[in-house]
């Protein structure tokens, strides 16, 4: 008997052929999926800067964060995640992002776990993203997951092993306390990385097989690209993105599809502004 998940409901009224994928990709790593977009960065730029004239500074990442949510609330699927052979829909909205303290070889990096209820508007986006890596940039700061590496780390590897061991068989059957999921930024919707701060290009993220990403964002630095616009190769400002999936969660057109919702929102950022319906999934007991 598996216990009931405290961070996704099982999903039942599904087509025999997604049912059976996840028993024959059993690993993430099995199933990832890349795709790569050149957005180009006009729209932000032309956002930033009238809000920058009405006194509010926007970020490329507040709009990549802001713009990512809004994809996910209108496009349930992407929120599902594959573990122990069974496909789930996670009960919120949540991204995870490392950040480094300091922009040196010393300074240390922390990972955020940021939850969404999926209807906030880019600026409610911008002061949850504000606040929290605001209060963790701070050396003095240690968030919960800090502490709970800290305290495994001090600990003898084979220790180590055996409890992580023992974290993967409760997290595989149903078991892992939601104290244990809240701490783990690998058990969440996306992660975001924006590599371009450090001055390089968009990389391919692998996907972790433990927890349950489903979905790896990557933004680039800022560059001119050769890209393809209304019939024409056009040399344009652009930020690459570079996105690896879990190709189980949902099928080639639904991802598609869903680009194009993220895409729009990119380039268009005065529309995050607006607040929409959250869809759900439809599920069966």
């Amino acid at each position: 008997m598996f216990g009931k998940r405290k961070d996704g409901k099982e999903l039942k009224n599904l087509s025999p052929i997604f049912k059976l994928i996840p028993s024959i990709m059993t690993e993430r790593s099995d199933a990832q999926v890349f795709f790569k977009e050149e957005i180009m960065i006009k729209g932000m730029e032309e956002y930033i800067e009238k809000k920058l004239q009405d006194g509010i500074k926007i970020s490329y990442m507040d709009i990549v964060f802001a713009a990512v949510v809004r994809t996910i609330a209108l496009r349930p699927q992407l929120n599902r995640f594959v573990i122990n052979g069974r496909i789930y829909a996670r009960n919120e909205i949540v991204l995870s992002i490392a950040i480094k303290k300091s922009k040196s070889d010393e300074g240390e990096e922390t990972t955020l776990k940021i939850p969404f209820k999926g209807d906030e508007s880019i600026l409610e986006v911008k002061e949850k993203l504000d606040a929290i890596i605001k209060e963790n940039k701070n050396v003095e700061n240690q968030n919960d997951t800090d502490k709970f590496a800290n305290l495994l780390s001090k600990i003898p590897v084979p220790v180590i092993k055996f409890a992580i061991k023992i974290i993967k068989h409760l997290d595989k059957k149903g078991y892992l306390p939601k104290s244990l999921i809240d701490l783990s930024p690998f058990h969440t919707s996306a992660f975001i990385t924006n590599v371009g701060s450090i001055g390089i290009d968009s990389i391919y993220h692998h996907l972790y097989n433990f927890g349950t990403t489903s979905m790896f964002f990557a933004m680039g630095k800022k560059k001119k690209s050769y890209i393809f616009v209304d019939d024409e190769i056009r040399k344009e400002r652009c930020i690459t993105f570079r996105f690896v999936g879990d190709e189980r969660i949902c099928d080639g057109y639904y991802f598609a599809s869903s680009f194009k919702i993220l895409c729009k929102y990119l380039n268009h950022p005065e529309l995050l502004e607006q607040k929409i319906e959250v869809k759900t999934e439809k599920l069966k007991d």
